[in-house]
């Protein structure tokens, strides 16, 4: 028992990156994550701003997606700007508590986008399915509670990676081969049989991920029964194309993480460690950059929006007086 707390007396680890990229790119890769980091949070933190300025945007489909895009900008927070200093000044150290703090954040983030999904799905089921009885099932109030409920709970699955990362013997190296810290980037290091670990990380990954697709797949079953039962063509394509765009959101989401937990127990499914951290980087921040960019450009309310507010600015611009010009002889 004392030589395991004297394993996890850890000081710090160290992010590695990606284990075969050469040292004459790491400034490249730098200012690509640097980019996208910026485009990800300018980019969710407008469409939070066009909410909150704009009254008309106050109901449940938007304050859903200004929860996912606070949950976005969160999620790119805490993955990107380490792996950036990682490579613009080589300093991947990270302390304890707080490669600690990224385990519990990131699958919190992960957590929470799924759920968060999930209740998106509900309010597009009510919107098709049950038009009249909308307003009255899914009103702000309502969605402001279960966003809250989403908000709460995902902290009970994240905190299962968090309590079993805290209580784990570390020996040997250090070094993450990873982008960042989360439990399965951090068992490889770990004294001994982390079977218990790997299996408790992945029974969690499994519930938060498999029960809101298992509702998100019902609802879209019913939502495609409803539409093809319109009489309205143009209806059906408005509903089919909102509903696609969601569905290809939802793949890249979810699709990659099951591969990316699913590979300790697929004995033929072999990843190279690069693989791994790109396939992981892609299903983390690919849908915090794209989603704002999706919801607005075909949000015909949201692009109004945005048209009324540049014409505005572009009234109000004083125009330069013409300058007389005398000429003298």
């Amino acid at each position: 028992h004392s030589q395991a707390q004297n394993y996890t007396r850890v000081s710090e680890f160290v992010i590695v990156g990606f284990p075969s990229l050469q040292p004459e790119y790491f400034h490249l890769v730098a200012w690509f994550f640097f980019f996208l980091y910026l485009t990800t949070v300018v980019g969710n933190f407008l469409l939070v701003v066009v909410f909150a300025l704009e009254r008309s945007l106050q109901k449940p489909m938007y304050i859903i997606m200004v929860s996912l895009a606070l949950a976005d900008i969160g999620m790119a927070t805490v993955i990107l700007p380490k792996i950036i200093a990682r490579y613009w000044w080589n300093d991947g150290a990270l302390g304890f508590h707080t490669c600690l703090f990224q385990v519990q954040m990131i699958h919190y983030f992960g957590a929470l986008s799924s759920l968060i999904s999930m209740f998106m799905a509900l309010d597009r089921y009510l919107a098709v399915c049950f038009p009249l009885r909308y307003p009255i099932l899914m009103t702000n109030q309502t969605i402001i509670g279960l966003l809250v409920f989403c908000w709460v709970v995902a902290h009970i699955f994240s905190g299962i990676s968090t309590v079993n990362f805290s209580i784990m013997p570390f020996c040997g190296s250090s070094q993450i081969i990873h982008a960042f810290c989360d439990t399965m980037s951090v068992i490889p290091l770990v004294c001994g049989d982390p079977s218990r670990q790997i299996r408790d990380a992945f029974t969690s990954a499994m519930t938060v991920l498999f029960v809101p697709l298992s509702f998100i797949i019902f609802s879209y079953i019913c939502i495609i029964i409803t539409v093809l039962r319109m009489a309205s063509r143009q209806g059906r394509a408005k509903t089919f194309s909102t509903c696609a765009t969601q569905g290809c959101i939802i793949s890249i989401y979810y699709i990659p993480r099951f591969i990316v937990f699913s590979t300790p127990y697929i004995p033929n499914l072999k990843m190279t460690p690069d693989k791994h951290i790109v396939t992981t980087l892609f299903y983390s921040l690919l849908p915090p950059l794209i989603n704002p960019f999706i919801y607005c450009l075909r949000t015909k309310e949201i692009k109004q929006i945005l048209k009324r507010w540049v014409q505005r600015r572009r009234d109000i611009t004083p125009t330069k007086p013409a300058v007389a010009v005398t000429v003298t002889k």
